[in-house]
């Protein structure tokens, strides 16, 4: 995977920060079946024989509304990369605007929607996938979004290799036997339906906006100088890093889902670093929508006629790394200790709302999902009996570790807080180092290990709705590190971790079993503490209306979804 984090930083939370340092300071199918049809279940095989395509319900013709959406957030829309192959980070909120995919995943029926493909079908081995094309489309560039341009985009997205772009790995080959279709054949099963529908690297794009005969190097720049060669409703019209007003994106006349009825026509992203400063543009209107504040100016806001709350469970978790190979948490045992230090309980208490304790890496929703993990949780006596088989621990020799966490990350700087109280009962100094991100990410991949950190926390969610990139991502073992920032290595469980897609495609109760067993060994090893699950928690003007929050695409606002009201 390339070098685009999963970049999120969370609000100010002073009230949160004041009542944690109270509390630490005082003492969580079958084979040739018809084409898949809207609502097939996203499960890596086709959908039932007796159902047939459902194309999503075309609003009924009224005059067009001409309307802005302004989408305020509280870090940067492009941290890094515009390209759609290799973006692997908070670009993903205007990306999916532009850009579409053969299918997406539906959060609420735990279905697949088409997309760009209208209909898809498996063989019995699960080795062959044949979707069939959208008629009539057109990049923003003019040219034909057809099989040609749909498997040149793929095919440049899995060569490079960046990003998400593993998710394509599995891929033998891709053939075009006409315009409307593309047969994958594989190197091992996989819900290729579902993968098609990631939120990364999934993207059908023109591999020519540059000009015919243009060099990847000129394709690149292409697209980081702000352009876009996607398929959706909007077309970027102007982007300027580090701008309040960092993008707009216009309405894209030949967009194959037309403009009848109701649409916001325009999308301007304004990032706003102040919570107070958003709760009150949101009351003055000149938010239409922002995506995080504090639990305390949410509350505040739920009685204001003018706006709305929308609360949805997510897949974004924070992880807390352990270094598992340098420096005095390659000792298992005070490695273990730390992870009995970290207070899920009081940190998520003092989030107010806003988060769900957790156990493994899996959040609730995903298959491999299980609250009988054992294991973890507060136990600073066991973590005691532990340091003391290593002669540390209150009574024996005093330690010092480092962590890092995102610099203006209030939530992680929280967590960092709590478990900096708690070691210190443990007789560990914590070094705590809020640190931008490039700079922490710079010192965990150093080549020297004497250089890395003992702690690393960081939100993670996944590429698509499934849970292989918490582990092909975070927990493979790597040559160099990327983001595997625990530095784990385990060969039995890199062997699961191959095996994993193809048993999911073909056994998934068998998969979901799998899935537990690999999170109770990250326990048991101390790899990694999941504290909590993100809580959506985002305030919309009333006058939004069909709003939506997916979690399989964590932050987009769908814009084209959207009815503006009076």
């Amino acid at each position: 995977m390339d070098d685009h984090r999963r970049q999120t930083s969370t609000p100010v939370r002073l009230a949160a920060l004041a009542a944690i340092a109270m509390l630490v300071f005082a003492a969580c199918t079958s084979a040739a079946s018809p084409a898949a049809p809207s609502g097939a279940p996203a499960s890596g095989s086709a959908a039932p024989a007796s159902t047939a395509p459902t194309e999503p319900a075309t609003a009924a013709p009224t005059a067009p509304v001409s309307a802005t959406i302004t989408l305020g957030s509280h870090s940067e829309i492009v941290p890094r990369d515009l390209d759609p192959a290799t973006s692997y980070s908070n670009e993903v909120v205007a990306s999916h605007l532009a850009y579409e995919t053969l299918t997406r995943y539906d959060a609420v029926t735990k279905t697949l929607q088409p997309g760009l493909a209208t209909a898809w079908t498996v063989s019995p081995d699960g080795m062959t996938w044949t979707f069939t094309l959208r008629p009539g489309v057109t990049f923003h560039t003019g040219r034909a979004m057809d099989a040609a341009a749909a498997k040149a985009a793929i095919e440049r997205t899995k060569t490079l290799g960046k990003g998400a772009g593993y998710i394509w790995s599995g891929v033998k080959s891709i053939e075009t036997p006409d315009a409307q279709t593309l047969v994958f054949t594989l190197d091992y099963p996989a819900p290729l339906d579902l993968i098609a529908s990631a939120n990364y690297a999934a993207y059908i794009y023109d591999t020519q906006a540059a000009g015919a005969g243009a060099s990847e190097e000129d394709l690149v720049a292409w697209f980081n100088s702000g352009k876009d060669a996607g398929t959706g409703p909007y077309a970027i019209s102007s982007w300027t890093k580090g701008d309040e007003f960092e993008m707009t994106l216009d309405k894209y006349d030949g967009y194959w889902g037309g403009w009848d009825g109701s649409h916001y026509t325009k999308v301007v992203f304004r990032v706003v670093t102040e919570v107070t400063t958003a709760a009150q543009l949101l009351q003055s209107g000149e938010l239409s929508y922002f995506d995080r504040l504090t639990p305390q100016l949410i509350e505040s806001l739920r009685t204001d006629p003018n706006l709305q709350v929308v609360e949805t469970p997510s897949f974004q978790n924070l992880v807390v790394l352990l270094n598992t190979a340098s420096g005095p948490l390659a000792d298992p045992n005070v490695r273990k200790a730390v992870a009995k230090a970290v207070d899920t309980d009081g940190i998520v208490a003092a989030l107010a709302g806003s988060v769900v304790g957790a156990k493994g890496v899996i959040p609730q929703g995903l298959i491999g999902y299980s609250d009988a993990l054992t294991g973890t949780g507060l136990d600073l006596e066991g973590a005691k009996a532990l340091l003391a088989q290593s002669g540390y621990g209150p009574g024996g020799k005093p330690l010092t570790i480092t962590a890092t966490y995102l610099a203006g990350d209030t939530d992680e700087q929280l967590v960092t807080t709590s478990l900096k109280s708690k070691l210190a009962e443990l007789n560990i100094t914590l070094d705590v180092q809020a640190l931008q991100w490039e700079t922490q990410w710079d010192k965990a991949k150093s080549t020297d290990p004497a250089k890395r950190q003992d702690v690393f926390l960081m939100y993670w969610w996944p590429d698509y709705a499934d849970p292989f990139s918490w582990f092909i991502s975070l927990f493979r073992t790597e040559e160099s590190p990327n983001f595997n920032l625990a530095y784990y290595s385990n060969p039995a469980l890199d062997a699961q971790i191959d095996g994993i897609q193809a048993l999911t495609a073909t056994d998934r109760a068998a998969a979901e079993a799998e899935y537990v067993k690999m999170q109770q060994t990250l326990i048991d090893d101390a790899v990694v503490v999941v504290p909590y699950v993100q809580n959506y928690q985002r305030v919309l003007q009333a006058s939004v209306g069909g709003f939506v929050d997916n979690p399989a695409y964590a932050g987009v606002v769908f814009a084209y979804d959207l009815t503006p009201k009076e």
